[in-house]
């Protein structure tokens, strides 16, 4: 049984989130760090600092992850890297399936061609890898049943993410986007305009509209990681989608880990209505209740890495899918955020939960 823990929910000062997660935690009178996504290039500073303001100038680094290959999770891991010696990264790279992935593409014949375009596609993790060969640092596959200390991978498998990345709209060779002509690519920019326009309708207690669109197949790459600390079940789920969240799931399951009785949720995606439904919710968090939870009675703690200047996140109806579960919500927009048991005091205050919206958006 773990000692203490501290996860840190930093704030990612930009115009969009992002997410930088410090973790330390002692077993046995062991001590372990981890790093779960380091937000933009500019991040990785405010994550060095903050490790050696509150972790004791650790020098040592067990365990990074990069969750998946956005730049808002992995960019600031280089600097991380850099800075401290580090035990295992534990990142999924496409290009290493190049040669299981060669028949899916249409375009490509050649293995080493379709290794260089994926490096070339996803930049951040090429980048990661490169510097991680320099530093003679181990890089893991984190599929689901990997241990990555005391955290557990959910998902994804080899085989969905092997699927993601032919599927993913950043792969033009694929035969999938091969057949997107003119008008096609038209009506996709259309789309995305419209969706910008948000309507709100008051709703009552329970009512739960999530969109019908789904994440990218970048976010659905994310690894999903559950550990268990202090007698605290904590999911940390990246940028995942509904997808991913169902294998999770299922997984979850098959372990006999059912209910999951989550005390700490990292809401997927910054808080955004095409990532989760209310079935998947009900798994995770529990149905819904008949009547909202009096103040400090909340089962859980529900955490959502968004940024003061994102107008796009978190979704209201997100907020009220939470609080309908008995969570207690809670947001990086103003302060970083602390999860803890056990942990040494740093004379932080409670951080004030988000109110409950009357209203959610509408399709």
């Amino acid at each position: 049984m773990a000692d203490f823990f501290e996860i840190d929910f930093l704030k990612v000062e930009s115009k969009k989130s992002g997410d930088a997660i410090p973790i330390r935690y002692q077993l046995n009178g062991n001590t372990y760090i981890h790093v779960v996504d380091g937000g933009y290039q500019d991040t990785g500073d405010k994550i060095i600092k903050h490790i050696n303001n509150f972790y004791n100038n650790p020098g040592y680094i067990d365990h990074i992850v990069a969750t998946h290959p956005d730049g808002d999770h992995a960019g600031g891991l280089r600097k991380v890297i850099e800075e401290f010696t580090v035990g295992t990264l534990w990142m999924l790279r496409p290009w290493i399936y190049a040669d299981e992935l060669i028949d899916r593409f249409a375009k490509f014949k050649n293995v080493d061609n379709l290794k260089k375009r994926l490096r070339e596609i996803y930049p951040y993790i090429s980048a990661l890898e490169e510097l991680a060969i320099e530093k003679n640092v181990t890089i893991n596959e984190p599929f689901q049943g990997a241990r990555i200390g005391a955290f557990l991978v959910f998902a994804p498998t080899k085989a969905r993410y092997l699927d993601l990345i032919v599927e993913s709209e950043k792969t033009p060779e694929s035969a999938k986007t091969e057949q997107l002509g003119l008008a096609s690519t038209f009506g996709l920019m259309l789309k995305e305009q419209a969706a910008k326009v948000i309507n709100f309708i008051k709703a009552a207690w329970g009512v739960e509209n999530f969109s019908s669109e789904e994440t990218s197949a970048e976010n659905e790459m994310s690894i999903i990681q559950c550990a268990e600390l202090c007698e605290n079940r904590i999911l940390l789920t990246g940028d995942a989608g509904r997808a991913g969240l169902t294998e999770a799931a299922y997984y979850a399951s098959s372990i006999n880990i059912g209910p999951p009785n989550i005390k700490c949720f990292q809401v997927p995606h910054h808080g955004s209505r095409r990532n989760v439904s209310t079935q998947l919710l009900d798994f995770w968090l529990g149905p819904r209740l008949q009547t909202k939870p009096e103040p400090e009675t909340e089962a859980f703690s529900a955490i959502i890495s968004a940024s003061s200047e994102d107008e796009d996140h978190p979704k209201k109806a997100v907020i009220r899918a939470m609080i309908h579960r008995g969570g207690r919500v809670v947001t990086t927009q103003i302060n970083n955020l602390l999860y803890y048991h056990n942990a040494p005091d740093r004379g932080w205050g409670p951080a004030p939960p988000l109110p409950y919206p009357e209203d959610q958006e509408q399709d």
